[in-house]
């Protein structure tokens, strides 16, 4: 498959999804899927987490970024790439342009978590700064492209991107299978939805039983509120949250295509349950998590969603945690 012109609009497909598997194969890495017996003890069910965390960068966003870019012409390397992100897109990109020796450029906003944006100008990249309040970071970044006529890597909206995220699901069907469970549901972080979808395309081709649900933190449930409409919906991006990785106002058009047909549902989290589920990841799995990358455990553990009798695999997304906002975390639970 050759990389798509700039405005692609194909969906991607399950081949698409394996294709990316292919091509990750040797670079990214197959994080495992983790139980805790004492917490399946208190939640009365069988709970798996896939610690993303684990993965290069400390995200999922490595598998998506670099399927994209590894496809890019010898001309279009030599230009670079650039991509907007609060951090794990930004650091995803910036990791896979040096593996394929190109140049990358990130726009971030200023308030992003330090330690992302360390994280990103470590691995190579060039970083400009922006107001998330004021700034549109869609007309920096197109000015930015222009003028160095490189290629704008989306963090969502693009075909090789959400396939790349599908690896996700993929591996965790896989998994599954090796080890004799059948999950009821898989529940995964939502932002703008290249995660899910992708995940949910491999997902219900090898388990098409199990329930795909997103969740996302309260103020940024632009998914689930789309879901009900049926039609994409935006939410207020003012407002400030800890889930940074998910303050996204809109689901994405391409992957709100595919999650409004794949999708079982959504589930809304508050801030309090986020941070019980990243002090119950240390706990049980010795995992850090950061906010977003904890909605889908803290759907399980706030009781949102009765695991009682059943199965279920949690995606944790992410583990670039602000180290102070982790350490209260950890503090509050004790």
């Amino acid at each position: 498959m050759n990389a798509l012109a700039p405005g692609q609009t194909a969906l991607p497909s399950f081949d698409d999804v394996l294709d990316a598997a292919k091509r990750l194969a040797g670079r990214a890495l197959v994080t495992p899927l983790l139980n805790a017996p004492l917490l399946d003890a208190e939640l009365g069910g069988r709970l798996f987490v896939k610690p993303e965390p684990l993965q290069k960068t400390g995200s999922f966003k490595f598998r998506g970024a670099y399927n994209r870019i590894s496809r890019l012409s010898p001309e279009e390397k030599r230009a670079g790439v650039i991509a907007y992100s609060s951090g794990n897109h930004a650091q995803g990109v910036a990791a896979a342009a040096r593996e394929v020796g190109c140049p990358a450029t990130v726009v971030m906003p200023k308030d992003a978590p330090p330690l992302k944006i360390a994280r990103t100008r470590a691995f190579g990249a060039e970083i400009v700064l922006y107001d998330r309040y004021k700034d549109s970071r869609e007309k920096i970044t197109e000015e930015l492209r222009r003028e160095k006529q490189c290629v704008l890597v989306k963090p969502f909206d693009d075909r090789y991107v959400i396939a790349g995220q599908g690896t996700v699901g993929n591996e965790i069907a896989d998994q599954c299978a090796a080890l004799g469970a059948a999950p009821d549901a898989v529940f995964v972080p939502v932002g703008g939805g290249g995660l899910i979808a992708g995940s949910a395309l491999a997902l219900r081709h090898k388990l098409p039983k199990t329930d795909v649900f997103a969740c996302e933190p309260e103020h940024y449930d632009d998914t689930a509120r789309s879901l009900v409409a049926g039609e994409r919906v935006t939410v207020d991006a003012t407002t400030p949250s800890i889930c940074d990785a998910l303050m996204s106002p809109a689901p994405g058009e391409l992957t709100f295509a595919l999650n409004r047909r794949l999708l079982a549902g959504a589930f809304v989290v508050t801030e309090a349950d986020v941070r019980r589920a990243m002090a119950a990841a240390f706990v049980h799995f010795k995992l850090v998590v950061e906010p977003g990358g904890a909605v889908g455990l803290a759907a399980i553990l706030s009781g949102r969603y009765a695991l009682r009798g059943k199965t279920a695999v949690v995606v944790c997304s992410g583990g670039n945690a602000d180290p102070a906002l982790f350490a209260d975390a950890i503090r509050d639970a004790a």
